[in-house]
């Protein structure tokens, strides 16, 4: 069953290619489907399903942000009724599913294609005592797993807690979910793609300096104007009046979590600290215990793209977490502060701080598309290990922000460089490398021969010290569609 055609005025489906790839494959599979999809909010997870299936379901519910049990379960008699159900109302999670599976019996005995249920927010659904997660493995073991053309796919932004109560479920939704997708933010090609069905014209330095303000999420980029400016729109959109990602932070973050406060608290920390801290750091800076708590609030983090953790090369329990949402590290350091200039980020081109900011922001962008840096050195035919690695005994500590571990014998150290033209390395940044190198072969103890590689964005100046780098890896490079891996 394909939806290709068009569908009123809603928007072209872009940047999915492979998502939509996925779903037409499980759609023509043989067997009942269960597919759990999650992945931040904002990123698009319910417009890629509607989109794609045409809004032609045969029973569609969304949970309410913060709705009362009352609440969830109304909104799901009424989605009942919406369908066809002409029953009495339930008043419990197992009578609202058995009505569901008697609703999907009748239809899917009349009907010769796929019979799709979308629960959309389905975490929401779950209110404390409420027993939802109970009565959704019922229904899907009792009743929707024995309707042969059945499609039952769960969308969720808090992204943890789909990976826990349905993905990972130990009871009896263990193994039940058949597939399993992450959708994730933008890459800086599928922006590009995004931006052009826009009508944009836009070179890609100024794709760039939008994304590292609000990263690849697809409802941010919406956004954008692309009438103005980058600098124009970051002032509109962050520092103008009435700017809609200036509020955007509380609402990201009530949305997602039932007590957000903590999650603001480690964010805020991590905001604070851009090369990232231990879970122990962590635990003393904010005064809290060093717990399973602590432990589950940072695998949320993480699952919802917010922070990553790496192992600076070494042991796992050593790992640093690192806040890499673009848009929650634009905020923490320019917007939160409530600056009352509406061109401030204008009147801030050519400074120190914003200059700064735009290094660091690049390296993040960098890191963000490590396959694409992989590619372009063509190291995607070998194994490699990724990470990046900070100095326990130089100070100030030396710092490498992507290293490539090769299966070759070879470690490639990546410099990032941001710069508006072409990058021209001073003698003393020739240096400065060379030491990073020496410090960090000295400290890992690493026995493999290193190479040096620059990443900036309009290419390099040939210099008496560009020989240090045995490649230029551009902005370009970081634009590439990567290729299936078969």
């Amino acid at each position: 069953m394909a939806f290709n055609q068009h569908h009123g005025n809603m928007e072209k489906l872009v940047g999915r290619e492979k998502e939509t790839a996925l779903l037409n494959k499980y759609m023509m599979s043989d067997r009942p489907e269960f597919i759990a999809i999650y992945g931040r909010r904002r990123v698009g997870k319910t417009f890629l399903i509607r989109k794609h299936f045409q809004d032609q379901f045969d029973f569609y519910v969304t949970g309410i942000i913060n709705g009362t049990f009352k609440n969830e379960l109304e909104a799901f008699n009424l989605a009942l009724k919406r369908y066809g159900y002409t029953g009495p109302n339930a008043t419990t999670w197992m009578q609202a599913f058995a009505a569901l599976g008697e609703l999907l019996k009748n239809k899917s005995e009349h009907q010769h294609r796929r019979c799709i249920v979308f629960i959309d927010e389905l975490p929401c659904f779950e209110t404390r005592n409420s027993g939802f997660v109970p009565a959704l493995d019922y229904f899907w073991n009792s009743l929707a797993s024995w309707i042969d053309n059945m499609m039952l796919i769960v969308c969720g932004s808090a992204t943890s807690w789909m990976i826990r109560n349905v993905i990972n479920n130990r009871g009896g939704l263990h193994n039940r979910v058949t597939h399993e997708m992450h959708l994730k933010p933008f890459s800086l090609y599928q922006t590009e793609q995004f931006f052009a069905e826009q009508g944009s014209n836009w070179d890609r330095l100024s794709i760039l300096q939008i994304y590292m303000a609000m990263g690849g999420v697809p409802y941010y980029l919406g956004l954008v104007n692309m009438e103005y400016s980058a600098a124009e729109n970051i002032d509109k959109l962050f520092f103008g009046e009435n700017p809609v990602m200036r509020d955007e932070y509380n609402r990201l973050f009530r949305s997602l979590y039932r007590h957000p406060e903590k999650y603001m608290g480690i964010v805020k920390l991590l905001a604070e600290h851009k090369k990232g801290l231990t879970r122990k750091q962590i635990a003393e800076m904010l005064k809290v215990p060093n717990n399973g708590h602590l432990g589950d609030m940072l695998d949320d983090l993480l699952c919802c793209d917010f922070v990553r953790l790496y192992n600076n090369g070494m042991k796992a329990n050593a790992g640093i977490y690192q806040l890499i949402d673009f848009y929650t590290l634009f905020y923490h350091q320019f917007v939160r502060r409530h600056v009352t200039d509406i061109h401030y980020w204008r009147n801030m081109i050519g400074t120190p701080t914003q200059n700064t900011w735009y290094g660091l922001a690049y390296e993040r962008v960098c890191m963000s598309h490590i396959q694409q840096i992989i590619y372009a050195l063509r190291l995607d035919v070998i194994h490699t290990d990724f990470y990046s690695w900070r100095s326990k005994e130089s100070s100030p500590a030396a710092q490498i922000d992507i290293i490539i571990d090769r299966a070759d014998g070879i470690v490639t150290i990546c410099e990032v460089k941001y710069s508006r033209t072409e990058y021209s390395l001073s003698k003393d940044e020739y240096e400065r490398i060379l030491n990073r190198v020496e410090t960090f072969v000295r400290e890992t103890k690493c026995k493999k021969g290193t190479q040096t590689i620059i990443i900036t964005t309009k290419g390099m100046k040939s210099t008496g010290y560009s020989e240090i780098s045995r490649r230029i890896i551009t902005l370009d490079d970081l634009f590439v569609e990567l290729p299936d891996k078969d």
